[in-house]
């Protein structure tokens, strides 16, 4: 493995998101002195919050999976997770409802989900969904160590026992043809191949191999934090304060000095100089390139995701058949991916996230007050309506939301509000996402593993890059990944890397729960 050159005493990490305070952590535990600048006030960078009201909104993701990952951080400076944050076993991890008005939970237990199969639809069906629980299993441990948790210096990695493994489990075939070699109900279909779209491509093309999503959801367990998402990256931040780690809040990079190939220093806007033996940049790739004053030389220009519209709603009544995230179906599939890759129209018949948060954590929203995170999928600025577009139709969209709300039973939706906040791909814009996606780079075949945009930058040989943007990709548990190759880049080492999630301790007793490519130069 590449490692960084030269002297890494001290590093300075740009970005206090979940990559760069990963990063942080592993530094620290390699014996790093570690000096972190954010340009908001506190850290959690997607995973942030807005206080509206007495409402507590999480801006980013909604779910916690693969918790051991962000323990390992913990562990490099002798914390933990589980001391530092409480966390829910969440059964169902998700409700799963569909236009035909059918609705089936969806259990990460294996026992619990085929009996849940078998009622839904039927024993032939139960039998497929443990065949297919069996190959997700296989297809996570041929992914893990050698393609998802690795630093790449060059695809010629890829030739490796393990690639002709996952080739023999399907991996590069097509999802949706592969979930449908052991379920033929389209309903359960659904259920194991939306997890595509947090990979930017349509379950008809992508590779099965992303299939891995599927694992991490809805066999290795779902969880989430007492305080919501962004307890994680506070109580990160804490533990990088406590392990000697100098957080810095409000603290925008201007510049970086230069000289001989190396970054010297780190400019603040402020004007303050902090001189490093090297950087981490884990702020967006269009903002990293544009410190480094460069762009990555690719045959062709890197693809996003789709991007989302996000309502966040408080409200004084909340609709017993929500679970703690419902994915509300419409009756529309392979039009839908359509039009949000292709098209670049709005959702015809929208698939949709409904996530309650005040199910596990009342202490959210005000006293019998509830909060709910409606997540709409639409196409990024580059293939559907431009940011400046959403200032108009942003608003009318938020009506289309709402009244679709209350058509599939959350009836007086839109009386019931309070307090609430729209995101838009004008929103995501404005903090610096190309393309106006908060899901950055897609998973195309061009953009993933050694393809994706590299960590190390060519010709300025102690800067490295973390984040959704770079490897190993999008998602709470790769960007934890990605700080942590990050770190291994700047000190040549590497740390345990667990194959399964380890039930937390404070998910161990279960409450019980309402009812609910090419080269790339910055490669």
């Amino acid at each position: 493995m590449k490692r960084v050159p030269g002297p890494t005493d001290h590093v300075v990490v740009v970005g206090a998101g979940l990559s760069g305070l990963a990063c942080a952590l592993h530094l620290l535990g390699a014996g790093r002195r570690v000096t972190l600048v954010e340009r908001d006030a506190g850290p959690g960078g997607r995973a942030g919050r807005v206080r509206r009201a007495g409402y507590e909104l999480d801006t980013g993701p909604t779910v916690l999976t693969m918790p051991h990952l962000a323990d390992e951080a913990f562990a490099a400076v002798g914390d933990s997770l589980h001391r530092r944050v409480e966390l829910t076993a969440l059964h169902p991890a998700y409700r799963a409802c569909f236009a035909d008005g059918s609705s089936l939970d969806v259990h990460t237990d294996g026992e619990a989900m085929e009996a849940e199969v078998r009622r839904f639809a039927g024993p032939a069906q139960a039998a497929g969904y443990r065949d297919l629980r069996r190959w997700l299993g296989r297809l996570y441990r041929a992914q893990m160590r050698r393609f998802i948790d690795t630093n790449f210096d060059s695809p010629a990695q890829l030739l490796h026992p393990d690639l002709a493994r996952l080739a023999a489990l399907g991996g590069f075939g097509r999802l949706d043809d592969r979930i449908g070699r052991f379920l033929s109900d389209d309903r359960l279909r659904r259920v194991f191949s939306f997890q595509a779209l947090y990979a930017g491509v349509a379950p008809a093309r992508a590779l099965a191999a992303y299939a891995v999503i599927a694992y991490m959801d809805t066999v290795a367990g779902v969880w989430f934090p007492k305080g919501g998402m962004h307890a994680l990256p506070r109580a990160m931040a804490d533990a990088a304060t406590d392990a000697g780690a100098d957080l810095r809040w409000e603290a925008e990079v201007s510049t970086l000095e230069r000289s001989s190939g190396r970054v010297r220093a780190v400019h603040l806007t402020s004007g303050e100089r902090i001189p490093c033996d090297a950087v981490v940049l884990t702020c967006e790739l269009p903002a990293a390139y544009g410190l480094l004053e460069r762009a990555p030389r690719r045959p062709a220009r890197l693809r996003h995701s789709p991007s989302a519209v996000i309502l966040h709603a408080g409200t004084d009544r909340t609709w017993p058949h929500l679970a703690h995230h419902t994915i509300s179906f419409g009756a529309a599939w392979e039009r839908t991916f359509d039009e949000l890759t292709r098209t670049g129209e709005l959702m015809s018949d929208p698939s949709l996230l409904i996530t309650r948060p005040t199910t596990h954590d009342p202490d959210l929203a005000p006293p019998g007050r509830h909060l709910h995170y409606v997540l709409a999928p639409c196409p990024n600025t580059t293939v559907g309506p431009s940011a400046a577009t959403w200032r108009d139709l942003g608003p009318r969209y938020r009506d289309r939301l709402a009244g679709e709300l209350e058509r599939r039973g959350l009836d007086g939706f839109t009386d019931s509000i309070e307090e609430e906040l729209l995101v838009t791909p004008l929103d995501w814009t404005a903090q610096g996402h190309a393309a106006g996606s908060p899901f950055s780079v897609a998973h195309t075949f061009a953009q993933t593993g050694p393809f994706r945009p590299r960590n190390l930058v060519r010709e300025v040989e102690n800067v490295v890059l973390a984040g959704c943007g770079t490897t190993p990709g999008v998602g709470v548990p790769t960007v934890l990944i990605s700080g942590k190759l990050a770190a291994a880049r700047v000190t040549g080492g590497s740390v345990p890397r667990p194959l399964g999630a380890r039930t937390p301790p404070a998910a161990a007793a279960e409450p019980s729960v309402p009812a609910p490519a090419g080269a790339d130069d910055a490669a």
